[in-house]
């Protein structure tokens, strides 16, 4: 009952996509494919071991020049099960607005597709891969995305994405920005209960409690992989975020610290919103946003860049 609650849920949002953005961007939705499934039940079934198919949204600048190259955003949404909501509305018209193109993948373990995708979570690892495969997507099928212009920028688990992506592929990607992000399994799980832990530790997912295979957790954690860091990032965090904890992220921004990686950061002190004190309708996230654009901007090269708060706001809402 609760997949098939997801599925109506996402269908709903679906249409509310076109009422929030179709005026200022052409949306699609395409079913693309990813790497082969982490864990396969019966490996010797037919086709057990074909790669995963998962849906992405695609948004399109309104009023482009399709005979030009333009930039791209890759912005996968955050949870550990979670989707590609309107939430996000404001954040994809301020996108557009500029003249970025956007995919945004509903990689494996998404909700609102049923039980199976959602038994395929794979969390900080191939589920990285499907982010990627979402670019790689966009730069073969669309001649008007610049294959050197693109960013990737994820809060939360999607700022884990971002982060494992630009380490994994550091030639792919230009820029990126990394909000809130979740960095350390292990110290993760040391600060969040039981049910937390079970969504790791399932028999379809990890299938190990940190404590039984602590090397796997960090392999999926962004901190342990700060020597391969080669792309412009930003990283920002919060000191009363109550999801992901503050001493997470400062663990993440002392590690590339002693790597001697160069790297961009802002700790905000007790801003209100908590873990989505930038995504929200406040003057500071409003703010804050517009810091994000001008850093992605000096990399991405977008037509049209916000020069003033006024115009991040004129874009973001109907």
């Amino acid at each position: 009952m609760d997949q098939r609650l997801d599925q109506l849920a996402k269908a709903i949002d679906d249409i509310q996509w076109y009422n929030t953005v179709g005026d200022a961007a052409t949306i699609e939705k395409v079913f693309i494919v990813g790497s082969p499934p982490a864990k396969v039940l019966n490996p010797t079934a037919m086709g057990a071991n074909n790669p995963v198919k998962f849906w992405a949204y695609i948004f399109i600048p309104a009023k482009i020049d399709r005979s030009k190259k333009y930039p791209l955003i890759v912005l996968p949404h955050g949870g550990v099960h979670a989707d590609f909501t309107t939430y996000h509305t404001h954040i994809v018209r301020e996108m557009v607005a500029q003249g970025y193109i956007v995919v945004a993948p509903e990689y494996r373990g998404s909700t609102g597709y049923g039980q199976s995708f959602y038994e395929k979570i794979d969390y900080g690892g191939l589920e990285v891969d499907d982010n990627n495969a979402s670019r790689a997507w966009m730069i073969e099928n669309y001649d008007f995305v610049d294959k050197d212009r693109v960013g990737v920028v994820g809060w939360s688990h999607g700022g884990l994405i971002a982060l494992m992506d630009i380490f994994q592929h550091p030639d792919d990607y230009k820029v990126a920005f990394a909000g809130v992000p979740v960095s350390d399994l292990v110290q993760r799980m040391g600060y969040y209960g039981e049910s937390y832990e079970k969504e790791f530790s399932a028999k379809y997912h990890i299938g190990k409690t940190v404590n039984q295979d602590v090397n796997e957790y960090r392999k999926r954690s962004p901190v342990n992989h700060v020597d391969k860091l080669k792309t412009p990032l930003l990283i920002h965090t919060n000191t009363i975020d109550d999801d992901v904890y503050v001493l997470e992220v400062e663990h993440l921004i002392e590690a590339l610290k002693a790597a001697g990686k160069k790297f961009d950061y802002e700790i905000f002190k007790d801003a209100p919103g908590g873990h989505s004190f930038d995504r929200i309708d406040t003057k500071l996230a409003k703010e804050t946003r517009f810091k994000i654009y001008k850093f992605l901007a000096e990399y991405l090269n977008p037509p049209h860049p916000f020069h003033s708060l006024k115009e991040l706001e004129k874009a973001g809402y109907r």
